[in-house]
């Protein structure tokens, strides 16, 4: 595949990563509109502002991947391709490494007057819809971006890893937006969920911004003493 694209022309590359987010963006949307359906939860409609905000963040988005992709063709990026069990490894080590990483950046702009001109954007509907994961300020998009090819550049962690996690960035991402929770509290209490970011922690976190800024796992939050219920 990587070999594929570096035969390609900047122009299309542009394109192949632009049909790449849309994609990835139809199918987390589709499959959160799924859920609800399911569930036979009310589906509040997109407003005209979210829908424009989700296309520009996937534009910018679309940006990060061409970044990455020049970064690793000039070797400021570099993965492993080996089929082993350190791609488990590597993906845990770049689960915790973000979840970190991205909960002292949600963090640090709640303190801030940062949050009123940037972060205050995303935090205009308390009950969220899956589209929400991309309204995002331009700036923040671009911050988490350069956060993402800052955190590759320090490790050369193995490709599978890193494709297994942007996909289970997504999910997460979608599940946090719901609005609501599909889950019972007897299996988001359970030893395996109890600690991952449930539809409700993050909900918690829209409807109070002094708590859950971790955005994978609450583990931070209860270090941190951020977390609530």
């Amino acid at each position: 595949m990587l070999r594929f694209l570096s035969a390609q022309s900047t122009l299309i590359l542009w394109l192949i990563f632009l049909v790449e987010n849309l994609l990835v963006t139809a199918i987390g949307l589709l499959a959160g509109w799924i859920i609800l359906k399911l569930g036979k939860k009310p589906i509040r409609p997109a407003s005209p502002t979210e829908i424009l905000t989700c296309i520009g963040t996937n534009l910018i988005n679309t940006a990060i991947t061409y970044a990455g992709f020049w970064g690793w063709q000039h070797g400021y990026l570099i993965f492993g391709f080996d089929i082993n069990w350190y791609i488990i490894v590597d993906f845990l080590l770049l689960f915790l490494a973000m979840d970190l990483a991205m909960y002292v950046l949600h963090y640090a702009i709640h303190q801030m007057a940062l949050y009123k001109v940037i972060h205050r954007f995303h935090h205009h509907y308390r009950h969220p819809i899956p589209i929400d994961l991309f309204v995002l300020h331009p700036l923040e998009t671009m911050s988490f971006g350069s956060l993402w090819l800052f955190t590759l550049a320090l490790y050369h962690f193995n490709f599978y890893a890193v494709l297994i996690y942007l996909s289970l960035n997504v999910v997460f991402g979608i599940i946090g937006h719901l609005g609501v929770e599909p889950l019972p509290a007897k299996l988001r209490d359970s030893y395996l969920l109890k600690y991952l970011g449930t539809s409700s922690f993050h909900h918690n976190h829209h409807t109070d911004i002094k708590y859950n800024f971790g955005f994978y796992t609450s583990i931070w939050d209860r270090i941190f003493k951020t977390y609530k219920a």
